[in-house]
């Protein structure tokens, strides 16, 4: 299924974007184990500095084999927001996923982010 969106972690410029396969059936039940376990291992090592950096490196490697399909121009990486995206997933630091939709002033200048997004309401998958 052809439905776009982009992954936003708290503390980090980067913009994850994912041209298919994500809409939250598909993205929430990969995404929220995977960063239970990402949580898990900071805790585990004791490490806590620069985890925004690290947990989008994180998501970029191993969450995008699953999104991906093997077909990796699915994925890019970069600092800007893409007008199209049906879903922006932020991943805050106290380890809330929020799943949001774009507003139409967002797909008017996407440069807004988040800012001009809603709440989706959904449960976990």
């Amino acid at each position: 299924m052809v439905t776009s969106c982009h992954i936003v972690v708290e503390g980090n410029p980067v913009v994850v974007y994912a041209s298919r396969n994500g809409a939250p059936n598909r993205v929430l039940p990969i995404l929220e184990p995977f960063l239970e376990k990402f949580w898990q291992e900071r805790e585990t090592c004791g490490e806590y500095g620069d985890t925004p950096e690290c947990l989008v490196a994180q998501i970029v490697v191993r969450f995008g084999y699953e999104i991906c399909e093997d077909d990796f121009s699915n994925l890019r990486v970069g600092v800007n927001y893409a007008p199209e995206v049906e879903y922006i997933y932020f991943i805050r630091m106290n380890r809330q996923i929020n799943t949001l939709i774009p507003s139409d002033e967002y797909r008017s200048n996407p440069n807004l982010g988040i800012k001009a997004c809603r709440e989706f309401a959904t449960e976990s998958c």
